[in-house]
């Protein structure tokens, strides 16, 4: 198995993974969205607001998971304000089970220690929470959503 970073030339194969990511967590597939994340992923990966990982198996991206990097107001538990949003975290289901995830994530937390990036956040689906709670990802109750009902 290869690992390494997603490049543009990724970007096709990527949208068809978080596609099917969605899927598998629950969505809809009712409306069309091959521009807004064609557009996601040239604009973070071209300005590094996303490092984007990959696991191939013979030539076939088989896992892939992400984090956006974004600035937050500082705080006082984070002076930078700078956080880490883990994403697109899908693996075929044929190599569930493996570690990939976890090995992916470990890709991310280094990255985000580079940066000096000290919190990381990720709405975790059904399937990946226990992953993640393995990993040392601690549930929150703080986070609230507001959705406006926007009509596409």
């Amino acid at each position: 198995m290869l690992y390494r970073l997603a490049t543009p030339q990724d970007i096709p194969t990527l949208i068809e993974l978080r596609k099917r990511q969605l899927i598998d967590e629950g969505s809809i597939p009712d409306t069309i969205i091959n521009k807004e994340l064609t557009a996601f992923f040239e604009h973070h990966l071209s300005d590094g607001s996303l490092i984007q990982w990959i696991v191939e198996e013979q030539d076939t991206i088989i896992a892939t998971a992400g984090v956006v990097f974004y600035a937050f107001p500082p705080s006082y538990t984070n002076p930078s304000g700078m956080k880490g949003y883990i994403t697109n975290v899908y693996t075929h289901s044929a190599f569930r089970g493996q570690g990939l995830a976890s090995a992916l994530l470990d890709k991310l937390v280094d990255e985000a220690k580079k940066r000096h990036i000290h919190v990381l956040l990720l709405e975790a689906s059904t399937m990946g929470k226990p992953v993640y709670i393995k990993y040392g990802f601690v549930e929150m109750d703080t986070w609230m959503v507001y959705r406006t009902n926007l009509s596409f």
